[in-house]
């Protein structure tokens, strides 16, 4: 069985479609999704139509975003954002306005039961943004930083690569796990970039919302598989560019 972490899809299905066919994926693989599943594109509602049909064949985890909660709360809530609506949520509001009651009652359940995190046998953390609680990730008292927080990424690309993980000045949030996978922060939003490792945390995500691609990444060999830059897929579409 392989472990696969799939990056920041905001709303590009056909994406997605491609990196799990490049990847091969079957039942047997476990699939772990870092959150925004909407907002950008186009296919929003049919984006997590295939979440909820891909969960009832597959070994699937599927980490919260802030973008998910922004849906959620306008969705459920009838909460009225207009940053949301800057940030793709216009594209996201559209796609819902031919849904039926169902649909978005699925819907809305599904953005429920996303995960903060996930922590595996081996120590390694899944997340979407990052937190900030020296002691780990089941101590942070504002559960809103697992989705917003960009410190963790910022920290792991500044830290000095001579500094030894016994040294006193070592950061005590990248102590406590193997390693860490997160989303959130683009590596590139103007052309292709691969997944990226800084101390212990890796960056999946590659810009998808913007003109990047889709990755997928093997957590044990670290193998990549990514779709086409997900603009090329929806040429007449603006997504968060």
């Amino acid at each position: 069985m392989r472990t696969l972490v799939i990056g920041d899809i905001h709303s590009g299905l056909e994406g997605l479609k491609q990196v799990l066919e490049r990847g091969q994926v079957t039942t047997e693989d476990q699939l772990i999704f870092l959150g925004d599943y909407v907002d950008g594109w186009s296919q929003a509602v049919e984006t997590i139509d295939f979440l909820i049909a891909l969960k009832s064949r597959h070994n699937c985890r599927f980490i919260r975003g802030n973008h998910d909660e922004l849906c959620l709360e306008w969705l459920r809530d009838g909460k009225d954002n207009p940053l949301w609506l800057q940030h793709g949520g216009g594209a996201t509001l559209a796609s819902y306005e031919n849904a039926d009651k169902k649909t978005k009652e699925n819907h809305i359940h599904f953005y429920e039961s996303l995960e903060n995190y996930y922590l595996d046998t081996e120590k390694r953390l899944f997340l979407h943004a990052g937190f900030t609680n020296l002691k780990g990730v089941e101590h942070e008292y504002f559960k809103q930083t697992f989705y917003w927080d960009r410190t963790l990424w910022e920290l792991a690309r500044s830290l000095n690569p001579d500094l030894e993980t016994n040294d006193a000045h070592y950061p005590k949030r990248l102590t406590h796990y193997k390693e860490v996978f997160i989303g959130h922060t683009p590596i590139s939003k103007t052309g292709i970039a691969v997944p990226k490792l800084a101390a212990n945390v890796w960056n999946v995500d590659t810009g998808a919302a913007f003109k990047g691609p889709l990755s997928m990444l093997d957590v044990d060999t670290k193998k990549v598989w990514q779709s086409d830059p997900v603009n090329t897929l929806y040429p007449n579409e603006p997504g968060r560019n």
